[in-house]
């Protein structure tokens, strides 16, 4: 029998690009998922309709709160875009500064983690709900012009896409 430290446990994969500086100026796009991808940040409603409506469950109404106080904390930052899926969120960010008014400058996991880490403690504190995102997140460096409007108009359209999401949940 293999003792815990010779077991061959997966190795996770990096997420982030290596050797980039995520504190540096530049947009963003970040999706942030649900412990299980369980659907409690909120619902479409009006599905067929252009656009269909986002409601947001109590869940989602202080995660919206938390993104938008985020501003508050990290002055060097803007909330270009975001919508608030029923399992997940999106987010197009942008920092614009070098220094964030800390040294170091605040990195882009940081400021997500700062979000999770308020959202998570006041769902908790009022609701009682123990884990309510995924131990990390996605990000895509937006490079150009061009992929800056793809991203934004994704975000847009997301809720129009719903069921043909990759982050689709039936639950």
């Amino acid at each position: 029998m293999k003792r815990e430290a010779e077991i061959d446990f997966p190795k996770r994969k990096r997420t982030r690009l290596i050797n980039f500086d995520y504190s540096r100026n530049g947009a963003y796009f970040i999706t942030i998922c649900t412990q299980d991808r369980k659907n409690i940040l909120s619902s479409i409603v009006g599905e067929g309709l252009a656009p269909p409506a986002i409601r947001l469950t109590p869940y989602g109404e202080i995660a919206e709160e938390q993104l938008l106080l985020l501003k508050k904390r990290y002055s060097h930052i803007m909330i270009e875009k975001y919508v608030i899926m029923p399992n997940h969120i999106h987010v197009l960010l942008r920092l614009n500064d070098d220094t964030g008014g800390a040294s170091p400058s605040p990195t882009v996991s940081d400021i997500v983690c700062t979000f999770k880490s308020l959202t998570s403690c006041k769902c908790r504190r009022k609701y009682g709900i123990q884990r309510m995102f995924q131990r990390s997140f996605y990000d895509h460096i937006i490079r150009n012009a061009e992929d800056y409007i793809n991203i934004r108009n994704y975000i847009e359209l997301n809720p129009v896409y719903w069921k043909k999401d990759c982050f689709y949940n039936q639950d």
